[in-house]
């Protein structure tokens, strides 16, 4: 199962300071247990939401830092990525996995799949015993439909003003958090599916 989805900066944005990460949507799966110890079950709903907050912005510092890592290591300098070329940038994206202990910052163990498209980064915290490739598949799924049909790499394109249709991607990509095994036939019903929605 899939604990959460996240949509982060992974380059510096005029507003933050070199090494922070703008988290601009996120979704959580499941029961709050994962991300409260016994101590933080007595905190109020505000102060609930604040901690959670709080780790999910911990795994967007760190896959931020896996993303740098990985670009440097490849020597590839960030090309400015045009509209209408969703597809190709896609391929061309860095992706990696990887593990987060226990207490940091979640009670349990997880494994963070990402996928750094440009300057966004596409980010699936899983249970440890999830199918890391099922899991790259279904991101780079959700981050195509994101890209493709929300337009995510334009000029002034605010993932906060869409997150009804990210909403909706999820729910038909990823419902309740179960990573989907799909055959061809059920996969273009759902590509149909999702295309009728992002139309209109």
């Amino acid at each position: 199962m899939v604990r959460c989805f996240l949509i982060h900066t992974v380059c510096p944005v005029s507003a933050l300071s070199a090494g922070e990460s703008r988290l601009l949507y996120s979704r959580m799966f499941g029961p709050d247990e994962a991300v409260l110890t016994e101590q933080h079950r007595e905190l109020s709903p505000e102060e609930r939401r604040l901690l959670r907050k709080e780790k999910l912005a911990v795994v967007a510092r760190q896959v931020r830092s896996a993303v740098s890592l990985t670009r440097e290591a490849a020597g590839r300098a960030l090309v400015e990525a045009v509209p209408g070329e969703e597809a190709l940038v896609l391929q061309e994206a860095d992706s990696g996995v990887m593990r987060l202990r226990a207490g940091d910052p979640f009670n349990e163990e997880g494994s963070a799949v990402w996928l750094a498209v440009h300057s966004l980064a596409f980010t699936l915290v899983c249970e440890p015993h999830e199918n890391l490739l099922l899991a790259e598949g279904s991101l780079r799924s959700l981050s195509r439909h994101c890209l493709e049909d929300l337009h995510l790499l334009g000029q002034g394109s605010e993932v906060l003003l869409k997150s009804s249709r990210v909403d909706v991607l999820l729910s038909r990509l990823l419902p309740h958090g179960q990573l989907l095994f799909l055959n061809h036939r059920f996969a273009q019903s759902l590509e149909k599916e999702v295309a009728g929605y992002m139309s209109k």
